[in-house]
């Protein structure tokens, strides 16, 4: 706090310099309060504001004091908007490590979902194994060898699912690279670009289309590969740019279309493409927008209220 030194009061020093430190701790403790309330109030987005809103209330204490020369060194008012900085920057820190425990959880949640399936198709494919083979024996026994013959080779497929299924617990990188779209939440050039290790990955997809979300999620494209997430990691870098959040990594949507993605796919090998839809059904967006279910309809497919 910078002050005048000379100022008098009925041609008192001592009185004029008494009055000069009441103002001053009087304008400092304005201004702290309204650098403790941007404290408090912070949210990293809020930071230019906050931090604009402090600048004016020094200029507004400078023009107060203006009489007696009071105002907030550049010094002091520099280290509260430092201050400021590193409490948005830690904000935001906290809210990072928040979203990645989330995104663990849900990875956690998705490898069990994996294993619970990769289980159940083990069991599946073992009992029917047990049952393919004993009914071999018995044709075997009873000398039939066109019979025997066609049970070796259901025998055969049963022992390669098996094969696979073991192939798909050991390799945590095969999977599917699903490719979504959510017209009436998100509008017609916005996709969603995810990879799931599910045996069937509908199922993932049935989940994202649950209560966050207005509407169904389409799916474009479904991609087989045995790289899935090195994949999903190279369309990722591919659209960068095109990034809806270009903050949060995690967060998987893109301004793309589906065919702008299927295009990006021939630059990348070792996948195949299962499934490709161009345009979305959008079933329940449609019938919604049909009917006017309380909303209206806006270019690019959203709904306002």
């Amino acid at each position: 706090m910078h002050a005048t030194t000379d100022w008098t009061v009925n041609g008192s020093t001592r009185e004029g310099q008494k009055m000069v430190r009441d103002f001053s701790k009087l304008m400092l403790r304005a201004y702290n309060a309204e650098a403790d309330y941007a404290v408090r109030s912070m949210r990293p987005y809020r930071l230019a504001s906050l931090v604009d809103r402090l600048y004016k209330s020094r200029e507004t204490i400078a023009k107060l004091g203006a009489t007696m020369h009071i105002r907030i060194s550049d010094e002091f008012h520099n280290a509260r908007v430092r201050e400021l900085e590193l409490t948005a920057d830690h904000l935001q820190k906290k809210d990072e490590e928040k979203e990645a425990q989330r995104e663990a959880r849900a990875r956690e949640r998705e490898e069990a979902a994996v294993q619970r399936e990769l289980d159940r198709q083990r069991e599946k494919l073992n009992k029917e194994l047990g049952h393919y083979q004993a009914a071999l024996e018995r044709l075997r026994e009873r000398g039939d060898a066109g019979g025997a013959a066609e049970l070796e080779a259901k025998l055969a497929e049963i022992e390669h699912s098996l094969q696979d299924v073991e192939s798909r617990a050991a390799n945590v990188r095969t999977g599917y690279v699903y490719v979504i779209s959510n017209i009436g939440a998100f509008g017609d050039r916005i996709v969603k670009i995810g990879m799931t290790r599910r045996l069937e990955p509908l199922e993932r997809v049935h989940e994202l289309s649950g209560a966050a979300v207005p509407f169904r999620f389409d799916v474009h494209a479904l991609i087989f590969s045995k790289d899935a997430v090195g994949l999903e990691a190279e369309l990722h870098r591919h659209f960068a740019s095109q990034r809806v959040n270009q903050v949060n990594g995690r967060k998987e949507f893109f301004h793309a279309t589906p065919v702008e993605v299927r295009d990006a796919l021939h630059r990348f090998a070792g996948q195949h493409l299962i499934e490709f839809t161009e345009e979305p059904q959008a079933l329940e967006w449609r019938a919604s927008r049909n009917g006017d279910a309380g909303g209206t309809s806006r270019p690019g497919g959203a709904l306002t209220r």
